[in-house]
């Protein structure tokens, strides 16, 4: 047996909760340099890119890493991890924390188990919620992660993530934090189900029929498998998202024009850029965040049944 284990009572919701948006962060602080390797392949290419961007030519994951490191400091993969770990704590609490709530409340009473449509809407439901709330920081964290700094002679746009949010705020306006918004419902709700349903999938066959227990080795394999599905499926609405959200104004009229420029101007290929990142990325995330996220709930269940006994 590895890890702890499972709680004779089911981890409630606010367990769930907390214990998604912390195994999340987690996940984020393993993961983020291969999250912004992804964002500068997705981006590359771009017409109106800056001068240092077209300066700069990213060649794989790690020649983008190593390139970075070279060009702008050991830090700069981790440019936009605190608003990263924001939109985590308020973007994965949401997501996956709530997904099992929403799933029983779709169930239909009398029913063993959830049919693959329930927890598509599930997925789909609790996707869309977390982008309502956690969009600002997914835009704040995205343009740190697209902004290219080469040294003392040029300027950061942002001093900091506070500062980032007021000066989206006061040039583009509120919506300007907003910005991408149906994208990046379309790009979460498509990521969350193919996660979500996936993991849920593979995790239930594995124990209905015997294959594995209820432990690591089994939250390992389903995983792996939820964060290549995710990766499939969603890369070409996630670099959309991407572009959009780091373009200036008036670059695109919408997600659809940037899509239809994309297309025209670097063809269907354009919508796969950054995919071995992006896979690396989501594949790595998901392993780190589903393990640490199914221990945590057993640690929080323990701990909350010790406070509970009157010995």
């Amino acid at each position: 047996m590895v890890g702890l284990k499972p709680s004779d009572v089911p981890p409630t919701t606010a367990v769930k909760f907390l214990g998604a948006g912390t195994a999340a962060c987690f996940a984020d602080l393993v993961t983020f340099p291969l999250d912004t390797a992804k964002v500068r392949l997705q981006i590359q290419g771009e017409n109106q890119a800056t001068q240092a961007a077209r300066r700069t030519q990213y060649r794989g994951v790690l020649g983008t890493i190593l390139t970075m490191v070279r060009t702008e400091g050991p830090r700069s993969p981790y440019n936009g991890l605190v608003a990263g770990l924001q939109r985590q704590m308020s973007f994965a609490s949401i997501r996956i924390g709530l997904y099992d709530s929403v799933k029983q409340f779709y169930t239909p009473k009398g029913s063993d188990h959830s049919s693959i449509t329930t927890r598509i809407l599930a997925g789909c439901t609790t996707g869309a919620m977390a982008v309502s709330c956690a969009q600002p920081t997914d835009v704040v964290k995205v343009r740190f992660q697209a902004s290219i700094h080469l040294g003392a002679g040029s300027s950061r746009k942002y001093s900091g993530t506070m500062d980032a949010y007021r000066t989206i705020a006061r040039e583009e306006g509120i919506r300007g934090l907003w910005k991408g918004t149906w994208p990046n419902i379309t790009r979460n709700a498509i990521v969350n189900c193919a996660e979500m349903v996936t993991y849920d999938i593979i995790k239930e066959k594995l124990l209905d029929y015997h294959l594995l227990t209820d432990n690591f080795p089994c939250h390992f394999i389903s995983a792996f498998g939820a964060g290549f599905c995710a990766t499939v499926v969603a890369s070409p609405v996630d670099v959309v998202k991407t572009r959009y959200m780091n373009s200036p104004p008036g670059q695109y009229r919408s997600p659809l024009d940037c899509m239809l420029k994309m297309v025209a101007h670097e063809g269907p290929t354009a919508f796969y850029k950054g995919f071995t990142p992006s896979f690396l990325r989501l594949g790595a995330w998901n392993v780190v965040m589903f393990v640490t996220y199914e221990q945590l709930k057993r640690a929080l269940m323990n701990v909350q049944m010790l406070r509970e006994s009157p010995f």
